[in-house]
């Protein structure tokens, strides 16, 4: 998740298998609730769930996962959770942002803490890295659903886009975090089927990490990150990762 690493993390959660799906529906499960509870249960209402919507689609998320969630959240079973973010630093000076939502902040606190420990990172205090990130928009539009990249280009800018980059399979079009949803509301109504449109944190500078053990360690680090229940999102600045 380093860098413009959103359309990455979607094709990755793609691929997973059916234990790694399940935990991908938990985790935007958990999200719909808070969403749910902040602003009600009417996506065109309620612009976070509209959003949250598409990243399940994006995700593949079945339709009938999606309306249960939200039923359930709606309905109230007793669980809140709270959304808490750590910050730290891994192998070598690695900047990572830990978005968490539990019903538990002693258990995630304390089972971040352990997996920073043990991969050669450390827990920081609040702030101690998120300096180092800047809050944008970005949106994923595949190459096959926008033929025209110079029409593409014109519309998303006027639209109030900041820039567009593009790999061999998508346009990465970057916006101000509060124009996310502006941006990918003219770009639905111009006809662009959209890919995923989400908040993401860009770093501001990268680490490479040099060493066999801390690559290893980094990549354990987030990869037992990841498969935590109560983590939703993490972000980093090791350049080097695929």
């Amino acid at each position: 998740m380093s860098g413009h690493s959103k359309w990455n993390n979607i094709k990755n959660k793609k691929e997973k298998t059916d234990a790694q799906k399940a935990k991908v529906f938990t985790k935007i499960g958990k999200e719909i609730a808070i969403a749910v509870r902040e602003g009600g249960g009417d996506p065109n209402v309620n612009r976070k769930l509209r959003d949250l919507i598409a990243k399940a689609k994006a995700s593949n998320v079945p339709n009938d996962n999606i309306e249960r969630a939200i039923k359930k959240a709606m309905g109230g079973d007793g669980t809140v959770y709270e959304e808490i973010t750590y910050e730290g630093y891994g192998p070598s000076g690695v900047a990572v942002i830990v978005e968490t939502a539990t019903d538990s902040r002693n258990r995630t606190a304390s089972d971040v803490r352990h997996y920073f420990d043990k991969y050669g990172g450390n827990l920081g205090s609040s702030g101690c890295v998120s300096y180092l990130f800047e809050d944008k928009g970005i949106i994923v539009i595949l190459r096959e659903n926008a033929p025209d990249e110079d029409k593409l280009f014109e519309f998303a800018i006027e639209a109030g886009a900041d820039d567009i980059e593009g790999d061999e399979e998508s346009y990465q079009i970057l916006t101000e975090s509060n124009a996310l949803a502006s941006v990918r509301d003219a770009l639905e109504a111009e006809g662009y089927k959209i890919e995923s449109a989400e908040a993401d944190k860009i770093p501001s500078s990268y680490v490479t990490l040099e060493s066999e053990d801390d690559i290893k360690n980094m990549n354990l680090l987030l990869e037992h990150l990841e498969d935590s229940d109560d983590v939703q999102e993490i972000y980093h600045n090791w350049e080097n990762c695929d």
